[in-house]
């Protein structure tokens, strides 16, 4: 889909969300909300027959999971399901939410689609469900202003089925055999690396092919380590005057590219999609893997008892260790049949005990709502790891939103080639973050 059909497509279905919204006046604070939401009528499924449409994100198996156990519990409630991957759902919101809005969407970002009027406002189903009460990092990102920018304030426009923590998945066995201990700095990690490549193990398994540029994981990874979770999120969200190419995030890009030229990755990075990554860690042939918690329960389940987990490590040993931590994010279009049901979904993934239980064994993450002791996580498995660092970066306020998530563009169009070419040798460190800033420039309009 060309930017041109994209940009005809959000604007006709802006103009028809702000007629069924009422016709609201331009320039008004006003945004679509759910007709339910300020009436004395508690949003519900009801008891006739429901088809709620969603589309969700290939690979991820939890969404469709919690919408069986849905149906199991809410027998007239059925799903007209379509999974695709997320550079697909985010090159398409637009146009799928203008043309065939969904009830529930998948939406890796929510800048352009919430501006331009295809989401429906949260604010009030949050007030009627409770919300209030989630971290602040867990709701930050899916908040936006009037006109879709900034991220960060502004009316509820999604939530999540869970929290999520990225960091360093490690192979306890190849870590014993070369002696490598969780680390508790940077250069502590670049020792480790450093081993396993002279143990003749490949120290990073990683993914950066095709419309998937992967490498954005430990580039941002160490980001956090460099610099400001705050200076980051400040352009993620399109902030005015935020810059991706700060002199952190330079030497971050530079360390980056100090890896690649150490051979720490696979040489068919570029070629290495996000499964054969995944299958190549826990086939154990790579000593880490810079993931998300998403992992955990499959790690679990196919390296039991073999698998650690820690949270990128500081330039300083004691210094808090931030992460990328925005949830998986869910929402509904602003024409949606059925908002309602949607949004009724939506609470009860974060509040029913079966629906809690799935999000820990089916994603591996700690869910929405409140600390339960009670949840199924076993003591030594990776997911009490993963939760362990949920914990530790919530507590620190640590938590930055995926760089990938900027524009809805940026990810296929620009950190996807640049770094690609990153890997080839045809650019610097300075020129990735350089021509990602031009390109973010163009992309938002200044």
């Amino acid at each position: 889909m060309q930017r041109p059909d994209i940009r005809r497509a959000v604007t006709a279905a802006a103009a028809l969300t702000l007629s069924v919204a009422g016709c609201t006046a331009p320039g008004s604070d006003a945004v679509p909300t759910a007709a339910t939401a300020g009436t004395a009528a508690a949003p519900s499924c009801g008891v006739s027959p429901v088809t709620l449409r969603a589309r969700f994100e290939t690979g991820f198996p939890l969404a469709r999971a919690l919408a069986d156990e849905f149906t199991r519990q809410h027998p007239n409630v059925t799903w007209d399901i379509r999974e695709e991957p997320f550079d697909v759902l985010t090159r398409n919101a637009p146009r799928v939410l203008a043309d065939e809005p969904p009830d529930l969407m998948r939406l890796p970002q929510i800048s352009d689609v919430a501006g331009a009027g295809l989401l429906l406002g949260l604010d009030g189903y949050a007030r009627r469900f409770g919300w209030a009460g989630r971290p602040p990092s867990q709701t930050r990102p899916l908040r936006v202003g009037n006109g879709g920018r900034p991220r960060g304030e502004g009316p509820l426009y999604a939530t999540g089925l869970s929290t999520s923590v990225t960091g360093f998945f490690y192979n306890k066995e190849l870590a014993a055999r070369i002696g490598v201990r969780e680390p508790g700095t940077l250069a502590e990690l670049d020792d480790a690396l450093a081993r396993a490549a002279r143990a003749g193990i490949t120290p990073l398994a990683g993914f950066n092919g095709g419309a998937t540029g992967g490498l954005t994981f430990p580039l941002q990874s160490l980001m956090g380590a460099y610099g400001s979770t705050r200076a980051i999120d400040d352009w993620t969200f399109q902030r005015p005057g935020a810059r991706i190419d700060t002199p952190p995030n330079t030497e971050a890009a530079r360390h980056l590219a100090r890896w690649l030229a150490a051979g720490y990755f696979d040489a068919d990075l570029n070629a290495t999609d996000y499964a054969r990554m995944v299958d190549r860690f826990a086939s154990g042939r790579a000593l880490f893997m810079v993931n998300g918690d998403w992992e955990s329960a499959a790690l679990d389940r196919r390296m039991p008892g073999r698998v650690g987990f820690f949270l990128t490590p500081p330039l300083t040993a004691g210094a808090p260790r931030a992460a990328m931590a925005g949830p998986p994010s869910f929402g509904i279009a602003a024409r949606a049949a059925h908002p309602d049901c949607a949004a009724v979904f939506l609470d009860w993934a974060a509040s029913d005990r079966a629906a809690r239980d799935l999000v820990v064994r089916v994603g591996g993450a700690r869910p929405l709502g409140p600390v339960d002791p009670t949840l199924p996580v076993e003591p030594g498995s990776v997911t009490a790891a993963t939760f362990a660092a949920t914990d530790e970066v919530l507590a620190d306020d640590a938590a930055m939103d995926f760089i990938a998530n900027a524009t809805g563009s940026v990810y296929a169009r620009s950190w996807t080639p640049r770094l690609q070419q990153l890997v080839e040798g045809d650019l610097t460190p300075e020129g990735l973050l350089a021509g990602v800033q031009a390109d973010y420039v163009a992309q938002t309009g200044g």
